[in-house]
């Protein structure tokens, strides 16, 4: 159950890595993130096509760029990454006296 939670998590690390790196260096093409970040091309590719459904970024003949909907992303991603941490805080199971099985 929570394996799966953990494997989202990282994807949507990698995704946001993806796109930081293409605010930063625009245009940057697949090979150049592949290096820099150590992720294989084929999850370089993915990352890219999953933000581009998301119309974050779009590509270009030199390589990936932002959109006009990016900025607007990225000022509300702390805020919704915040209230995902708060739901994730009130899920825990403490101060249980002690679990009898």
């Amino acid at each position: 159950m929570i394996d799966r939670l953990e494997k989202e998590v990282d994807m949507l690390e990698r995704h946001l890595q993806v796109l930081k790196m293409v605010i930063e260096n625009e245009p940057i093409g697949i090979v150049k993130m592949s290096n820099e970040t150590g992720y294989p091309h084929h999850k370089v590719r993915y990352s890219l096509r999953v933000l581009e459904e998301e119309n974050l970024i779009e590509p270009s003949s030199q390589g990936a760029i932002k959109t006009e909907r990016t900025a607007e992303f990225v000022d509300e991603l702390d805020e919704k990454l915040d209230d995902i941490v708060d739901k994730l805080d009130g899920m825990k199971i403490e101060d249980v006296a002690e679990i009898e099985g």
